[in-house]
């Protein structure tokens, strides 16, 4: 048995993210993937770069900062490979690509800007080693800050996926329209005509967070109504009362309520009744790309 480390960082509309996680190897036996820590730092990128299509120079500064820290950490830790993904908010900024490459140079640090059917097959890639034990016809949903990612199973086989510009972010920058919900709503019709009946799947750490709220036993659906429930309740109090109250994180407290909305609204356009929401996201599907590049040869040297 040999057991590697590997790492991921997810840098996001809402936070970003540093995923460490340990890959056992057993001769004859698939790899098995252990995570060791997960690092979040709550720099919103997106509250600007939805609104002004630019990312400010002092919100540029805590990211670097936190590319520093990362840098850091991924050496105490002995890293042997990791992979950095920026999604809606990078993808959306002007400065997106100028901000790679001063990452490069002042954390030495590589960044790819992906695309969100990137982002949705490498959330597929977290979540289909689980599609078994959901059911054989399953909607996955990956709730962020600047986009919302659906991949579609169907027969234990992913046969559609795609990112759309729905995100809490975008929504608290009043930035998602009437436009942005019919063309989610049209293409879950004709990428779910076939199925009489499967089961949803959210990730995400806003939908992690209701499920906790919803005090359910990891592996039982949380139920639309009781969603509902929860998502209405939460909007009867201001941000501040939220974060006393239900002992959320200031950079939780605000996008949770569009994030269940989301959710719910998804639900309806499915008619789904309940909807399962296992520890996953786009960090996890991650990692297991870091450990197939590494297999393949490739090796991200930590400066």
């Amino acid at each position: 048995m040999e057991i590697k480390k590997f790492a991921a960082i997810d840098i996001g509309s809402n936070s970003v993210r540093l995923l460490i996680e340990h890959v056992i190897e057993t001769p004859g036996a698939e790899p098995m993937f252990k995570k060791n820590s997960l690092i979040r730092v709550p720099v919103r990128l997106g509250a600007d770069a939805f609104k002004d299509h630019k990312i400010p120079e002092h919100t540029v500064k805590k990211l670097v900062d936190a590319m520093i820290g990362y840098k850091y950490l991924m050496k105490v830790n002995d890293i042997i490979h990791y992979k950095g993904c920026a999604t809606s908010a990078m993808r959306e900024a002007s400065n997106g690509d100028e901000i790679v490459k001063r990452i490069e140079k002042e954390a030495g640090i590589k960044i790819d800007i992906i695309s969100g059917n990137s982002e949705a097959g490498m959330i597929f890639n977290s979540q289909n080693f689980i599609a078994s034990n959901i059911g054989s016809d399953c909607l996955f949903i990956d709730v962020g800050g600047g986009s919302t990612e659906i991949t579609v199973f169907i027969k234990g086989k992913a046969t559609a996926a795609k990112s759309f510009d729905i995100g809490t972010i975008r929504v608290l920058s009043d930035k998602v329209n009437k436009e942005h919900w019919k063309e989610l709503k049209d293409w879950l019709k004709k990428e779910t005509k076939t199925i009489k009946a499967f089961s949803l799947v959210g990730s995400g750490g806003n939908i992690n967070r209701l499920f906790k709220m919803a005090e359910l036993k990891q592996g039982k659906p949380l139920t639309y109504d009781l969603l509902s429930e929860i998502v209405t309740k939460l909007k009867r109090y201001s941000v501040d009362d939220r974060m006393k109250l239900f002992d959320l994180n200031p950079d939780r407290a605000d996008v949770i309520v569009p994030a269940g909305e989301i959710f719910t609204t998804i639900m309806k356009y499915v008619g789904a009744t309940k909807i399962y929401v296992p520890k996953i996201g786009l960090s996890d599907g991650m990692v297991r790309e870091v450990y197939k590049e590494y297999k393949a040869g490739k090796q991200n040297k930590i400066a």
